[in-house]
């Protein structure tokens, strides 16, 4: 049961028809490319800004407004679906199951991370927004942003790479906008998650599997690590 779960979540393509004309195609590239690295630099700039500051807020709000307007301007976006049980379905319940399976093997990583003073130093710069923000406006920022991610990377960049190796060159993309932020584990940690996401997102094909997967992992992220990582 729990192969087949994964098979049709991670592998098996359902039947799908998003083919578009060659002019929407070349626009949705152009409006990716440019969301891209707008994106990507306030990325960057959100988080390097204090811990604490108010700033940090209304960047990561203005982050996730690029990504979701961006993302709207170059075409049309589906949520997908999965096979189960003999029938194509909106995939729910295996999106959360698989976004805390991936939490769960981050949690085991970081009980090694925090007695690599290096790679903890990374890890802090990070969670300190969680220590000492308003819990409540870092929870909403942080999933906010999770969507937007996914309604981005997962969604129109995804289509704007076409049908050559889209989970391999998103993935790529993703890391690389991560990259921006100075921080080898979030690049890390965008890879892994990218690539999973990506594989949901070519089976399904849509953006719903991914954005459940992506909440799920990043609210077990926000609530697990930061006792553990210099805890």
């Amino acid at each position: 049961m729990f192969r087949d779960l994964m098979r049709a979540t991670l592998v098996d393509r359902v039947p799908r028809d998003h083919t578009e004309t060659d002019a929407r195609f070349r626009r949705r590239r152009l409006v990716v490319a440019a969301t891209l690295v707008v994106g990507a630099a306030l990325l960057g700039y959100s988080l390097s800004i204090a811990p604490g500051d108010a700033l940090f807020y209304v960047m990561t709000i203005a982050v996730a407004a690029v990504w979701i307007v961006g993302s709207l301007l170059s075409g049309p976006l589906h949520l997908g679906r999965i096979a189960f049980r003999g029938h194509l379905r909106r995939p729910v319940a295996t999106p959360i199951g698989t976004g805390l399976l991936i939490g769960a093997v981050f949690v085991l990583g970081a009980l090694v991370v925090q007695h690599l003073p290096p790679l903890r130093d990374y890890a802090d710069s990070v969670l300190d927004h969680a220590r000492y923000g308003a819990l409540l406006l870092i929870t909403a920022v942080t999933l906010l942003n999770g969507v937007a991610e996914e309604i981005f990377f997962r969604g129109a960049l995804f289509a704007a790479i076409g049908r050559r190796h889209p989970v391999l060159l998103s993935t790529i993309a993703y890391g690389l906008a991560t990259v921006a932020t100075a921080n080898p584990m979030l690049v890390f940690a965008a890879v892994v998650l990218g690539t999973v996401l990506g594989l949901q997102r070519r089976a399904s094909g849509g953006i719903l599997a991914p954005v459940l997967t992506h909440v799920t992992w990043s609210t077990v992220m926000l609530f697990a690590l930061p006792p553990i990582i210099g805890g």
